[in-house]
């Protein structure tokens, strides 16, 4: 059995990039990495541009200009102003190459045809001039940027409508045990909802991974081992719950045995979570994790994310850690490292009861988890304590 820090660190040092590459549709694209830099094919603005309504002036000794039209967002007019003459002119349309200055519409009083300028002007005021953001032919983006929704719409503002990404890992969901039923069905005595799957599969949405596989296996060894094989052949990090342990009918170790997995570590001295599996075979990742469902959550947020946000070369592989104020107190069973479900708050977090393994109804509340660790018994009101925040 090894410690948190151990495994986090055997799992860091065995994932790396995929660097496998994909070309997505700009707009399907949120979350993912440039795989090359992105090269802007036009000037952003591509012209000299209005940024706000006002007039647009070709400036001349006098604070009155002769009105001679108006210019929209959209017009393609390319009016020339002599000196002393003004057009209206809208936010986002182009100014023409004979202005030199856009006036605010507050500052100026207009009778008929002519306009009267209040305060001083400066050349190219309010004027976004030609290439401002970027130039055509210039980087824009720069290989590994994450595309963010203002990314997204940047790129799509310099008319790039597809963006070579890394891709993000292939996921097997693997769930096992005789005793789970499908929701919607009704329960023989005996009988559970298995829920596991689709909360492991809520979290991988939440963190943008949508290509998973899932499976669902019967407490039999020789369809343990053949959907094993199944999923680590075609997938690029599989997940497994249940059946990691022991038991009779718990087959995951010893089928994960059979197919040549190495192990990189089993057990970690922890709770909840303390039979938890970290393996790979060839390029492919493996984690068995226990199957009570809070334990099965927090090895995913603690190790499993880890491990995805390696192989899509990310700088933060790391849930956030902050220090908070305990507004309650805990005392701790035994030796073992402990994350506690909790509600982070303003600074202050809340440790709730029911900190069981099987307790979904908790970590349903829970928004964050409050490490205490083994040479800790327990937390005094008032105490500060490390807060794993999570993922919303």
């Amino acid at each position: 059995m090894i410690s948190i820090k151990e495994a986090i660190s055997i799992v860091k040092q065995n994932t790396k990039p995929l660097l496998k590459t994909t070309v997505k549709t700009v707009e399907k694209a949120g979350g993912y990495l440039l795989s090359q830099d992105v090269m802007s094919p036009i000037n952003m603005p591509p012209f000299n541009q209005s940024a706000m309504d006002g007039y647009a002036v070709n400036l001349h000794n006098n604070d009155s200009y002769k009105l001679i039209g108006e210019i929209q967002a959209g017009d393609n007019m390319q009016p020339t102003l002599k000196p002393g003459e003004a057009i209206r002119i809208f936010t986002g349309a182009p100014v023409p190459n004979s202005a030199n200055a856009v006036v605010m519409q507050e500052k100026v009083k207009a009778e008929k045809n002519i306009i009267y300028i209040e305060g001083a002007i400066t050349i190219n005021q309010n004027i976004r001039p030609l290439g401002e953001q970027v130039r055509q032919g210039e980087l824009a983006l720069k290989e590994g940027t994450k595309l963010t929704p203002a990314a997204i719409g940047y790129l799509t503002s310099l008319g790039v409508s597809t963006a070579s990404v890394y891709k993000k890992p292939s996921i097997a969901l693997i769930t096992t045990g005789n005793e789970l039923v499908e929701a919607g069905n009704d329960l023989s005595y005996g009988q559970i909802y298995e829920s596991n799957s689709k909360m492991l599969l809520s979290a991988l949405y939440n963190l943008k991974f949508y290509d998973i596989n899932s499976y669902k296996v019967s407490d039999n060894y020789r369809k343990t081992v053949n959907s094993l094989k199944l999923a680590i052949t075609e997938n690029d990090l599989v997940i497994i719950t249940g059946g990691i342990s022991v038991g009779d009918y718990d087959f995951v170790g010893k089928a994960l045995k059979e197919l040549h997995v190495q192990e990189l570590f089993y057990k970690v001295k922890q709770k909840p979570g303390k039979p938890l599996f970290y393996g790979k075979k060839d390029d492919t990742q493996i984690f068995a994790l226990p199957g009570n469902p809070a334990a099965a959550l927090t090895c995913f947020y603690v190790y499993v994310n880890i491990a995805l946000q390696n192989m899509m070369n990310r700088d933060a592989i790391e849930l956030p850690r902050v220090q908070a104020k305990s507004v309650s107190h805990f005392e701790k069973k035994g030796d073992r490292p402990q994350f506690l479900k909790a509600i982070y708050t303003n600074g202050e977090v809340e440790i709730l009861e029911g900190q069981s393994s099987a307790m979904q109804q908790t970590f349903a509340l829970s928004n964050c988890l409050v490490f205490l660790d083994e040479d800790e018994q327990e937390i005094a009101i008032g105490q500060t304590v490390e807060t794993i925040i999570l993922p919303e």
